[in-house]
């Protein structure tokens, strides 16, 4: 499993590079035919690659990812392996877990399939249809995303990201600055508008992040941009930011807004993950594993799209570990085979139902 995983590592793959994902998926394939005996399908949905081990309509979907939020060189050391940590790009999120499941799927027989995406890191614009399709008539779907300190997840927010491009005039802005409209200016009200439509206590989040104005230092900028990001554990307070930021109206008359985005992964709600949840607890307790316990957490998956569709999930049944995102990015290694095992046996518990 650990030579598996270094492989699978060494090889980057982040999000935007297409040819390092076709890579990565083709190299998982080998992988498969080495472990599995036969190697994956590799199939082209929208223009990426996806790879796909298994019957063709599964009663339970097996799901991963392989691409990673690091670029090419910015993760150092590449690979490293002290005492029982190893590290590398993309080893927690998500590469570990899909080897745990690569593993677990020896030996199963049934209507099963382990399938690996390679967008999930930017929102799964192109396998999102995909996902819903394939879990829709699935008993359930089983994400291998990484655990929390060794829980399962059973609820994940829903998030929807925004852009706000504000038109301004430009002026020279020591001569006539009068004669401008600042979009700089116009978009700190925006800013302070935006920020204002968190809730904490149903946990909604409303970031502003990226922004962007101004071409020189000696003009008024005609143009600013704002990335927004947004979650929360309700579809309501979604549908309540949107309707918000789409009514926001210039502090300026002078300025125009241009607003774009939307709604990117619904929440995962515990009406869809509990009774996976207590099965896996049951499974737990056979093999002689403490409670596995689980968590709703901040972060969106793949689940989301799958409990959109109207499949039982289960999220977090990937790697023990820390760092995902993060510069320590690390898992935990002498955890790999025993979390392989118990996904093993939930799969074929979950067949034998």
């Amino acid at each position: 499993m650990l030579s598996a995983l270094e492989r699978l590592v060494r090889l980057e793959s982040p999000t935007d590079d297409l040819e390092a994902c076709r890579d990565v998926i083709s190299l998982a394939s080998e992988i498969a035919q080495e472990v599995l005996g036969t190697p994956a399908d590799i199939l082209d949905v929208n223009g990426r690659p996806v790879f796909w081990w298994g019957v063709k309509k599964p009663d339970v979907v097996v799901l991963a990812h392989l691409d990673t939020v690091w670029p090419k060189g910015s993760f150092m050391p590449l690979w490293s392996v002290k005492e029982n940590q190893a590290t590398g790009p993309g080893i927690f999120d998500m590469k570990a877990g899909f080897v745990q499941a690569l593993f677990a799927m020896k030996g199963i027989k049934g209507s099963v399939a382990l399938v690996a995406t390679s967008d999930e890191e930017t929102g799964s614009a192109t396998s999102k249809e995909f996902i819903k399709e394939i879990s829709a008539n699935a008993k359930a779907v089983l994400v291998l995303e990484a655990t929390l300190n060794g829980k399962v997840k059973t609820g994940r927010k829903g998030t929807a990201m925004y852009q706000i491009r504000i038109h301004g005039k430009a002026s020279h802005a020591g001569l006539e600055p009068e004669k401008g409209v600042n979009s700089t200016t116009e978009m700190a009200h925006a800013i302070l508008a935006v920020s204002k439509l968190e809730n904490k206590e149903f946990g909604t989040t409303v970031v502003p992040t990226m922004l962007r104005s101004g071409n020189t230092t000696n003009t008024v900028p005609d143009l600013a941009v704002l990335d927004i990001d947004i979650r929360s554990f309700t579809s309501d307070e979604l549908l309540r930011i949107d309707t918000a930021i789409r009514n926001l109206q210039p502090v300026n008359p002078a300025a125009r807004y241009e607003i774009t985005g939307g709604f990117n992964r619904p929440p995962l709600e515990l009406s869809a993950t509990m009774a996976l949840y207590e099965r896996a607890e049951k499974v737990a307790k056979t093999l002689g594993m403490p409670v596995l316990g689980h968590a709703s957490v901040g972060g969106a998956s793949d689940g989301n799209f799958a409990a959109a569709a109207g499949a039982q999930v289960l999220d977090g049944l990937g790697a023990i570990g820390d760092g995902a995102h993060a510069a320590h990015e690390w898992v935990d290694i002498t955890t790999l085979d025993a979390r392989s095992v118990f996904l093993h046996e939930l799969i074929k518990d979950i067949l034998n139902d």
